[in-house]
């Protein structure tokens, strides 16, 4: 084997992106993955769609299994954690099954990955409290919400990965009748879908202004408005103070004013970068993310980041930002894969494009939305909402579709948009965020040459009439 191998921590997205890059691409080193934990390559986004019911099993959100890693040349060492980085030697320091030992590496990719935040909420300890971060949680709640005289451990699909221990506990409980969600973001949002799908009174808790802040006000409000049809319980502006337990379970959610009980909560209020192992070794940008240049490198040499992590380069700023989402991670892990076996490539930029399904409605994102970010950012911007058909006014299935667009006055650049509706408004955001991606103004955005049938979209698609509007309004 080599003396120099491609060492890589973490085998999710970017890690093993990168390993399987790298092992097609080179044959004369060694390719190596250490991943603390049992599962690898796994979807994240699939999660609240297996505790729903949609996805049968847990090992259904699998990517590639360890066999199929063994298969490209890739030594994966599942349970086996990094515990320390020594840059200036090259050697990492491995706990595994048998014991430590170190590991000295030609290049090394950091791919940890980030974890769910659960501060300032005190009482997360208690039986009942979840966060949705990995397959083992998503196993828990499940197994939480089924019918312990009916169900069984089985039913989860957790195989050899599960912890199994966790969700029997679980499933020997009887299932909730009220959940408290705490946070309107991604996880919040899809989390009331799921569970409301269980017959449950589902609370949702948002500490200040609208739910899916990134996505812009007129989404939020719409759908906001979409989950009160649904039965959810909107608490906005409303902070939690801590969760209250008894005997070791959660009781209730203690809010300023009052509190509510419930039989379990969901904690999802964002997430934090997993920089602890090298946060002394190589430099950190200030949002609080490893730095890395356009290919992915760190401050120090043959030190690679990627992932949810690391910072990229914002499309429309063209500063560090960091977005802890997978298409940037498994684009970013490919490329770095590809430049450590000597044909460098950049790991792109990100627009911060994102989608997410809140019951019947779809949601889209790309690019500066917010227009105080976008002034922090030296722009000058102009925003227009406009409401149209999805397709041709008299085929049947057109439903109101809601676009934002914001511009720069100055240049007349586009910056952004947003998107809302119940018939296929959220894949509508690809547009926008190629539009982005070419640097187009709202002019050329304007101009493109869309396709066209009533089965699809009116005449005039609905981001082209929003940059109509935009347009108009800045000239």
């Amino acid at each position: 084997m080599s003396s120099d191998p491609f060492v890589v921590v973490g085998g999710d997205a970017a890690g093993l992106s990168a390993a399987s890059k790298f092992a097609r691409t080179t044959s004369d080193r060694e390719t190596i993955v250490f991943e603390k934990g049992r599962w690898v390559s796994y979807a994240h986004c699939g999660t609240p769609y297996f505790v729903k019911g949609e996805v049968e099993r847990l090992t259904d959100l699998l990517s590639l299994s360890p066999e199929d890693a063994a298969d490209r040349g890739i030594d994966l060492r599942r349970e086996h954690e990094v515990v320390a980085v020594d840059t200036d030697e090259q050697v990492v320091t491995v706990d595994g099954p048998d014991g430590s030992f170190d590991q000295p590496y030609g290049d090394l990719l950091l791919g940890t990955g980030a974890r769910a935040r659960t501060e300032p909420v005190d009482g997360f300890h208690l039986d009942g409290v979840f966060k949705l971060h990995g397959l083992d949680d998503a196993g828990a709640i499940r197994a939480y919400l089924m019918d312990p005289e009916t169900a069984s451990i089985e039913d989860l699909g957790g195989g050899e990965y599960l912890d199994e221990e966790r969700a029997a506990r679980y499933l020997a409980m009887d299932p909730p009748e009220s959940i408290a969600i705490i946070g309107g973001g991604f996880v919040g949002i899809e989390m009331a879908e799921a569970f409301s799908s269980f017959d449950t009174d589902v609370h949702l808790f948002q500490r200040s202004g609208h739910v899916l802040k990134t996505f812009g006000e007129e989404v939020g409000e719409r759908v906001e408005s979409h989950l009160r049809e649904q039965g959810v319980s909107l608490h906005l502006g409303e902070p939690v103070e801590r969760l209250r337990g008894s005997n070791g379970s959660i009781e209730a959610v203690v809010c300023p004013e009052r509190e509510l009980d419930v039989d379990a909560t969901l904690v999802g209020i964002g997430l934090q970068p997993n920089v602890e192992l090298v946060s002394e070794q190589v430099e950190l940008g200030d949002s609080g993310a490893i730095a890395t240049d356009e290919y992915g490198q760190t401050s120090a040499d043959h030190v690679y980041a990627a992932g949810d992590c690391a910072e990229m380069v914002n499309t429309v700023t063209k500063q560090p930002t960091w977005v802890p989402l997978g298409l940037p991670a498994n684009r970013a892990g490919r490329a770095i894969g590809q430049t450590v076996a000597g044909n460098p490539e950049p790991i792109g930029e990100v627009a911060e494009t994102a989608m997410v399904k809140a019951f019947d409605l779809e949601c889209g994102r790309s690019g500066l939305i917010d227009l105080d970010s976008a002034r922090d950012a030296g722009f000058d911007p102009v925003s227009k909402t406009i409401t149209a058909g999805s397709r041709s006014g008299y085929y049947p299935g057109s439903a109101e579709t809601t676009v934002t667009l914001v511009a720069d006055r100055h240049s007349g650049m586009l910056l952004g948009g947003s998107i809302v509706g119940a018939d296929r408004a959220a894949v509508r955001i690809d547009i926008i965020a190629t539009a982005l991606g070419a640097g187009l103004t709202v002019e050329e955005f304007e101009r493109l040459d869309l396709g066209y049938a009533p089965p699809f979209s009116p005449v005039w698609d609905p981001v082209l009439t929003a940059a109509k509007v935009l347009r108009g309004s800045m000239s």
